[in-house]
């Protein structure tokens, strides 16, 4: 059922990293009520989380779940608000101890496992430890049970997520290069991607599998938030620039087609146009794919507000141009190094204007004219060229090498 159907029960799984996360919230919450006002509402989540008090205030909203809670969200539907506030299911993060793995279901081709939750690194400028709890998860062998029945379910591509999933069996005698090696032999998923995993954690143990894996792609997303040092240990990051330049060049030296993604802060509390330049030349420097980019806002109960020399707004945003211009730039150039190769595609159901897209298996993103009969297959392609939507184009004779 699509967001506007009218459902009896809307769920709001919430953010809360930036700002905009929230507004996102009661932007849903006014939607929601304006499909069906006679709606149950029911908002879970980061925001939830960290700020309950504030969502039950939100018109509309029935009821406001913590962390723990919204596992359990059938045994508050009979909830109603009283006086203008939602009814609130918070307990406090420190309690939340389980982990259950998951994974999504509205997808044909791609599935997003789940596999960690939490964080025990406490960066400067974060609060998801306050929203989410201790970095935690299951075992493997019960990760593998869930694994199974994604690969029941006939998607070919599963993407593993976790809050801070290189931190995988934290406290047990397992980790992440364990479950990656167990996935890796699972019958009916043809590719299996890491997502966001951070540098320290990405042993070249994991590096040099992936690069020999008979399933997991070739495409990594590294947080870096900066290239400066001394904005480093300032947000603390576990590690600095010469680590990460490491990790990026492991990869290369393995898998010199690979795609590698980077996340980047801009306008973190001291950082003068010198850091800021030291975070360009670095990223320069770097043979990565693209950028992720964020600007830096002040989050409630984070060590970062305690830092003096806020940088001015209209400075952060400048600084987010620059390098969302150097992102296009990367990324422009990272497509062009693969044209003229053949390489497998994932096709995807959507269609926009004739065409349907898909993406390589190091993450190209790929357009040709709509074929239902190649939605949730493989085929291999010849890449032809960048088209004016900046996807690549294919050359006409392509090979199928995976029936649905």
């Amino acid at each position: 059922m699509g967001f506007d159907e009218r459902p009896d029960i809307y769920v709001i799984n919430t953010c809360s990293v930036t700002d905009m996360a929230d507004k996102k919230c009661r932007n849903l919450v006014r939607r929601a009520k304006k499909n069906n006002p006679d709606a149950f509402i029911a908002v879970v989540g980061c925001y939830a989380q960290l700020k309950p008090d504030e969502i039950a205030t939100i018109e509309g909203v029935n009821v406001v779940l913590g962390a723990n809670e919204k596992f359990n969200i059938l045994d508050y539907l009979d909830k109603e608000a009283e006086n203008g506030k939602a009814h609130i299911e918070n307990g406090h993060i420190k309690e939340v101890k389980t982990f259950v793995p998951s994974y999504s279901a509205n997808d044909r081709t791609r599935t997003f496992l789940k596999v960690q939750d939490g964080c025990d690194y406490f960066c400067s400028f974060c609060t998801i430890p306050l929203a989410r709890g201790r970095s935690r998860n299951q075992s493997v062998e019960e990760t593998m049970n869930v694994a199974r029945k994604v690969a029941a379910t006939g998607v070919k591509e599963v993407v593993l997520t976790g809050v801070n999933i290189g931190d995988f069996g934290q406290g047990k005698d397992e980790n992440l290069l364990d479950l990656v090696k167990e996935l890796d032999k699972v019958d009916g998923i043809e590719r299996f991607r890491i997502s966001s995993i951070e540098p320290n954690l990405l042993s070249n143990d994991i590096i040099d599998f992936v690069s020999t894996s008979n399933k997991f792609v070739p495409h990594f997303h590294i947080p870096l938030q900066s290239g400066s040092d001394k904005m480093l240990e300032s947000m603390r990051r576990r590690y600095l620039t010469d680590l990460y330049r490491d990790r990026v060049n492991r990869i290369r030296e393995t898998m010199p087609n690979a795609c590698i993604g980077v996340d980047v802060i801009v306008g973190f509390p001291g950082e003068t146009d010198e850091e800021f330049m030291k975070t360009v030349d670095f990223l320069k420097s770097l043979d990565i794919s693209y950028l992720h980019v964020f600007t830096y806002s002040e989050r409630a109960n984070t060590t970062a507000l305690r830092i003096e020399d806020v940088i001015p707004m209209h400075v952060r945003q400048e600084r987010n141009k620059v390098l969302t211009s150097l992102s296009h730039k990367k990324k422009r150039a990272f497509y062009e190094s693969q044209l003229g190769q053949s390489l497998p595609v994932l096709w995807e159901a959507s269609e926009n204007e004739g065409l349907m897209h898909g993406f390589t298996s190091n993450y190209v993103k790929v357009e040709k004219p709509f074929d239902k009969q190649s939605v949730n297959s493989i085929e291999w392609v010849d890449l032809a060229e960048i088209s004016r939507n900046g996807s690549v184009s294919v050359e006409a004779n392509m090979m199928l090498i995976d029936e649905k």
